[in-house]
């Protein structure tokens, strides 16, 4: 299904919105993935960048009861119904307000004892309904895209990630201390999400400006793990004035 075999893969579309608009414009995107296929399957980001588009989605009329939904990662070490798992993020984000089918929406399960196994499942899971249609993304500042940290590989596949000390800091918002912050994950891998049918990117904030600009602009190179977007060849980002005030 990746666009990113193609030989020479149309450069991402970028389009500059203001905040106010990039919830609305992602919803149309994904919506119409839904008129494009009778079971539409989703891949969800958590974090604060997508938040919007799930309001926007929250504010339509659509139908979502035959849609499938695939989170990109989960923490590992926290225990079940933790408010800042991304289960129980998914649910007050997206399960409750879309009013989904808790069993169509999934996740890497982190409390198995066979953690790599738990993701080679979830790879299965993905290929058994055909793969990803649309896959919502946001780009940590240090450039990662889901849990893929810098230096990992461009064709990883879903598996345990450790978190650098970056992206645990900017995720100490969540929690009560850095300690509080875990240190490992499952997420999907690059080749994973280049799988996927088309890819959304949202970015907002100045803090990511420096890692749009790498990811768009630079090389692709695992130093900037978002860059594997240039592979692609179906990638739309949604940015507001900030983030791409280095493009």
């Amino acid at each position: 299904m990746s666009a990113g075999t193609m030989d020479h893969p149309a450069a991402p579309l970028l389009q500059i919105l203001d905040r106010a608009q990039i919830g609305p414009a992602a919803a149309g995107l994904v919506l119409d993935a839904f008129s494009a296929r009778p079971a539409p399957v989703i891949g969800v980001a958590t974090g604060s960048s997508p938040s919007p588009l799930y309001d926007a989605l929250a504010d339509t009329q659509a139908d979502y009861r035959h849609t499938t939904w695939f989170a990109l990662d989960e923490y590992v070490g926290l225990p079940p119904g933790h408010p800042e798992s991304y289960a129980e993020v998914l649910r007050r984000e997206i399960i409750e307000p879309l009013g989904l089918d808790p069993r169509s929406v999934h996740l890497p399960d982190p409390h198995r004892a066979d953690l790599q196994a738990a993701c080679d499942d979830y790879e299965g899971l993905i290929t058994a309904v055909g793969g990803i249609d649309v896959q919502i993304l946001g780009i940590g500042r240090n450039g990662h895209l889901a849990f893929n940290e810098p230096g990992g590989a461009l064709d990883s596949r879903t598996r345990v990630e450790v978190l650098t000390e970056d992206t645990r800091r900017a995720n100490q918002r969540f929690f009560d201390s850095l300690d509080s912050v875990p240190t490992h994950c499952l997420t999907q891998g690059l080749g994973t999400i280049l799988e996927a049918g088309q890819l959304l990117l949202i970015a907002r904030g100045k803090d990511k400006a420096p890692a749009l600009r790498a990811a768009l602009k630079g090389p692709v190179s695992p130093d900037c793990p978002a860059s594997v977007l240039q592979l692609h060849g179906r990638v739309t980002v949604l940015a507001d004035t900030a983030a791409a005030s280095l493009l």
